[in-house]
């Protein structure tokens, strides 16, 4: 009797994130600068055209890509927080704690401050490749680091000593920044100083074409990761027992939330709350552990954060958009801080 409760509740609270999701999509795309009528946006959705040729392209260019951008970031960055506080049993861990963002802070710090630094040596470089944007060169950073946590993993039976490791290389990219910020004129530090503070903005149908695949490539793989999760929260030497390959399973996890951050920071930016909070909101709403349930929850609760954070840093009355760190930081610390206070124990 209290299976079919729960069971019928888990159903309640799945149809209300979609209902939600939905919503902060509409929104998204209805309000900004320019407000566009539901209805229209509707119609609109609905391939029944729009008569303002004005508010077609403004749906068309600008608010579809970029709430498919808020929509699928959110939903990466919450998979991986979960997938990190798991396999490190670590109820702080984040999506970035392995450096991985700071490995593509330091890509594009490579190319944005580089330019104070060596002048004409970075615009050779950057006339000679053409692709270097910031966006690639934050990937390659993303990549770089990613590669050197994977070799790593090879080589250490620890998880804790590869967390180590992990946070070890994220203080080097950083550290390396700061000598860069440190020979760099103000511009250019100020360039790289908004491209921290994230968007959701930046990325057009062109990138999307890069951005949208490898997204949602890593959200599927994440699904084939479930029966390895929930073995390992009985702890490594009872997975082991159990017949589950520690190393194979932990270089999986590691792999698809390598591609997950890294691909979200590259285009947006380092956003932060999303990862480290979503997973314990889904924890508290479901009442349950079982990634089964957990993974897809946090897609949807994810992308609903992301969406909403996006309709705030977009409000009316603003110059442009809010950096849509200051609006996750912001929403996020209040929300945390009430999960700790009621679970008060964030491991369970």
């Amino acid at each position: 009797m209290q299976g079919d409760i729960a069971k019928g509740r888990k159903k309640v609270v799945f149809g209300g994130l979609v209902i939600l999701l939905l919503l902060l999509l509409l929104m998204n795309i209805s309000l900004g600068s320019v407000y566009i009528p539901f209805k229209m946006v509707i119609k609109w959705m609905l391939g029944l055209g729009i008569e303002n040729e004005i508010w077609g392209n403004i749906l068309l260019k600008s608010r579809l890509p970029q709430s498919l951008t808020a929509l699928l970031a959110g939903a990466a960055l919450a998979v991986g927080g979960l997938q990190m506080q798991t396999l490190f049993r670590n109820p702080l861990a984040g999506p970035s704690i392995l450096g991985i963002s700071s490995g593509a802070g330091l890509g594009v710090a490579v190319v944005v401050l580089a330019f104070g630094i060596f002048g004409s040596l970075s615009s050779l470089i950057v006339s000679s490749f053409g692709m270097l944007t910031v966006s690639f060169a934050a990937f390659l950073g993303a990549f770089g680091v990613l590669f050197v946590v994977l070799f790593l993993a090879r080589k250490l039976r620890n998880n804790a000593m590869l967390l180590i490791v992990g946070i070890m290389v994220g203080y080097a990219s950083s550290a390396i920044v700061g000598l860069l910020q440190f020979f760099s004129t103000k511009e250019d530090i100020k360039s790289y100083v908004v491209w921290e503070l994230g968007s959701f903005n930046n990325v057009s149908w062109d990138k999307h074409l890069i951005f949208i695949p490898l997204l949602i490539a890593g959200l599927i793989a994440s699904l084939f990761l479930i029966k390895s999760l929930n073995v390992l929260l009985l702890g490594e030497n009872y997975a082991a027992n159990l017949g589950l390959n520690i190393k194979r399973s932990r270089l999986g996890i590691l792999v698809v939330t390598g591609i997950l951050t890294a691909t979200v920071t590259a285009f947006c930016g380092p956003i932060a709350f999303l990862g480290l909070a979503v997973p314990h909101l889904c924890k508290g709403l479901f009442k349950t552990a079982d990634h089964s349930v957990l993974i897809p929850a946090v897609m949807m609760l994810g992308a609903a954060l992301a969406l909403f954070c996006n309709v705030i840093a977009r409000l009316p009355g603003f110059d442009g958009a809010l950096p849509i760190n200051a609006v996750t930081s912001l929403i996020g610390a209040p929300i945390v801080v009430s999960v700790i206070l009621k679970r008060r124990n964030l491991s369970e």
